[in-house]
């Protein structure tokens, strides 16, 4: 492989893979809490890009009760510039955040007040999560929908550069998401590690009745929780859909099943791992021959199993010992 291609790729992997990463890391504060899996959180992740596209665009006009309603007459006001698209992406996030919450009320907090089996919380989690993908599809078809090409302002599509006497180019818009990426990576991990809430969150996640004891209200920080992870998997929604546009209402179920994939790779319960495993099946993903780019999905199922084979508890995870 060619030195350009080979940055090329690096490139395109870092991108994809870092939305994959805060993505998953919803999955995996959950997880760390509650020690299940939330499967609503791929639904989160759709209405996440929805609910921009929504403040941004106002209107869908193909399919579904909202054809032909515009939110907007006079033109959004969420529209036309960088910092408008940029409010409206943070408005949709914690709109998605709060969905995340309810979903706790709805599907995870009754079954922990009745005891049951966690099993039963994680199909109550899959239950919600067909409704609000039928829900969205009612309301607005199953159609793709693009955001404005100017969403990020007049900027250039995509950049060049030139190694030797190969032209390296990047679209304008994976450098943009990289970006926001690792910021929100150095956000949620200045959180997770220096502050009160973060701290709480870990004596939570360590042990809930310990942290009980000692005044923290778990409930409450499980809310926090919720919030935080469905924030991450909204943003991730509209990250990905402003590269690739919204690409119906189960648009999200390819990414939840990637985003498991990144949680096991990296190790459950792992932030680090979390974030390591989205890189890694990025990166793994750009490396794919265009020739065989249709088995691309393949490949993180693929690596996953052959980590599992040599290190079960994933490329950052702990042994869990059991006592008996």
């Amino acid at each position: 492989m060619e030195l350009s291609q080979l940055i090329q790729n690096l490139l395109n992997g870092l991108a994809i893979g870092s939305v994959y990463a805060i993505f998953a890391l919803g999955y995996t504060l959950v997880f760390s809490i509650l020690g299940i899996i939330n499967f609503a959180h791929g639904a989160v992740f759709t209405l996440g890009a929805y609910f921009t596209y929504t403040l941004v665009v106002g209107q869908f006009e193909n399919n579904g009760l909202l054809k032909g309603v515009n939110l907007f007459p006079q033109g959004s006001p969420l529209s036309g510039n960088p910092w408008a698209f940029a409010l409206a992406t943070l408005i949709g996030a914690v709109i998605a955040g709060f969905v995340a919450v309810l979903v706790e009320r709805l599907a995870f907090r009754p079954m922990r007040a009745r005891g049951a089996d966690p099993l039963l919380a994680l199909v109550s989690s899959l239950g919600v999560a067909l409704v609000v993908v039928n829900l969205i599809q009612l309301l607005v078809g199953a159609e793709i929908y693009n955001f404005p090409s100017d969403a990020y302002g007049e900027v250039r599509p995509a950049l060049s550069f030139q190694i030797g006497d190969r032209v390296v180019i990047v679209r304008t818009v994976q450098i943009i998401i990289f970006a926001v990426s690792l910021a929100m990576l150095a956000v949620l991990g200045y959180v997770i590690g220096r502050t009160k809430v973060g701290k709480a969150l870990r004596a939570v996640a360590e042990s809930p009745g310990t942290a009980s004891l000692l005044g923290i209200s778990v409930d409450r920080f499980i809310l926090i929780t919720f919030f935080l992870s469905g924030f991450l998997g909204g943003l991730a929604g509209t990250l990905v859909g402003t590269a690739f546009g919204v690409a119906g209402p189960y648009f999200g179920v390819t990414y939840g099943l990637k985003g498991l994939a990144v949680i096991v790779l990296g190790g459950l319960g792992s932030i680090p791992g979390a974030v390591v495993g989205g890189l890694v099946i990025g990166l793994a993903e750009a490396f794919v021959p265009a020739n065989y780019s249709a088995y691309k999905d393949a490949v993180a199922f693929a690596l996953l199993f052959v980590i599992l084979l040599v290190r079960p508890q994933g490329l950052l995870g702990r042994v869990q010992i059991q006592k008996v």
